[in-house]
């Protein structure tokens, strides 16, 4: 099935490479690849990735696509070219690799898994929540663009799980930030940020502190009916967690219940959440 290939077909290399492979008389260092075929030069590379240097193999299926492009050998080594510079962590240009294999061979079989490799080249450098959220919007982007375009492949079910994940990163920087100002007294700054949670990312694993922190905004501002509603969303949704346990006391401790009160924001997520009532 088109894109549903592993890059092993090419990683682990055709027979007549890896048997070039093993013949020594072009192996030495620095070899003079303007003399050489494809399926050597190919050799070479696969070769450098066996032992671990992705770089020097980057180098060698670049050469392939230099000297011998639009090919069926440059074309296997364009998109090895980006699988390479990847395994060293060279994201720019293996995503620049990817792009190029998309621009030139966007119907080939090997295009999704080059979609794939470009969404990679975001996704992992996503490491922790105090960078710079546009990498996770790229990759958010450009992993649905690997779930839309090929979905029955297996590059579509680890984009699904992948664009799960950097969801939630998004939400736990919103998170972050609320904290932040929270834990200063900035209550409607942090209520900002944790109502984006709640109403943008509400599939997350990051919601039921929003909602909880939610609840200890809102009793800080004296909001009680607010910080009701919030504890009753919680309640409903999230009643075996830490989180409603802690939510349940700070409100019954101010002689208040979970309960969807007025007519704020939170009280239309109830409504339309828990009640399914959108009008």
């Amino acid at each position: 099935m088109a894109g549903a290939r592993s890059i092993g077909k090419y990683a682990l290399g055709l027979a007549a490479a890896v048997m070039l492979s093993g013949c020594g008389g072009f192996l030495g260092s620095n070899p003079d690849t303007e003399n050489m075929t494809a399926q050597e030069i190919y050799a070479l590379a696969e070769k450098d990735l066996d032992r671990g240097r992705p770089d020097d193999a980057a180098h060698y299926f670049g050469e392939i696509e230099r000297l011998y492009p639009y090919s069926e050998w440059g074309k296997r080594a364009l998109i090895m070219q980006a699988y390479s510079y990847h395994r060293d962590r060279d994201y720019e240009n293996s995503r620049a690799a990817a792009q190029r294999y998309l621009d030139i061979f966007p119907a080939d079989e090997d295009a999704a898994y080059a979609h794939y490799l470009l969404a990679l080249s975001y996704y992992d450098q996503i490491d922790d929540v105090g960078r710079d959220q546009g990498l996770t919007k790229k990759a958010l982007q450009s992993l649905r663009e690997v779930i839309d375009l090929y979905p029955n492949t297996d590059y579509a079910k680890s984009a699904k799980l992948k664009f799960e994940l950097a969801f939630d990163h998004l939400a736990a920087k919103e998170m972050e930030v609320g904290r932040y100002y929270l834990k200063r007294g900035h209550y409607t700054a942090a209520i900002n940020r944790f109502r984006i949670v709640v109403e943008d990312f509400q599939t997350t694993s990051q919601t039921p502190e929003a909602l909880y922190r939610l609840v200890e905004a809102y009793l800080a501002l004296g909001l009680d009916e607010e910080a009701q509603t919030a504890g009753a969303i919680l309640g409903h949704n999230y009643q075996s967690t830490d989180w409603y346990a802690d939510a349940y006391a700070l409100l019954t401790g101010r002689g208040l219940n979970p309960e969807a009160k007025g007519d704020g924001w939170l009280t239309q997520v109830y409504r339309q959440v828990i009640l399914g009532k959108w009008l």
